[in-house]
């Protein structure tokens, strides 16, 4: 327990210098190329699936809202046409 007391006070002072030192350009792309480099980029064949996957759930969605909003205009009429 004040073991990760130590660590946390550790992490949060390195926190408080990077802070007082102000914005470095260098270091803001170095940190920027370090997270890159981190990131597990999808396979071409993986892109493509999710990618097609996600379009149809667009396509389903609108459809879906067109044709209730259809027949809730049809409705209206019906209830509210003279």
């Amino acid at each position: 327990m004040i073991r990760d007391k130590a660590i946390v006070n550790k992490k949060n002072e390195a926190e408080i210098q990077q802070q007082q030192a102000g914005f470095n350009v260098a270091n803001f792309f170095r940190g920027t190329k370090e997270e890159f480099d981190k990131v597990v980029w999808p396979s071409r064949q993986q892109l493509v699936s999710e990618s097609l996957a996600v379009l149809s759930m667009v396509v389903l969605s609108a459809t879906f809202i067109y044709l209730i909003d259809g027949f809730l205009t049809w409705a209206a009429k019906q209830v509210f046409s003279q």
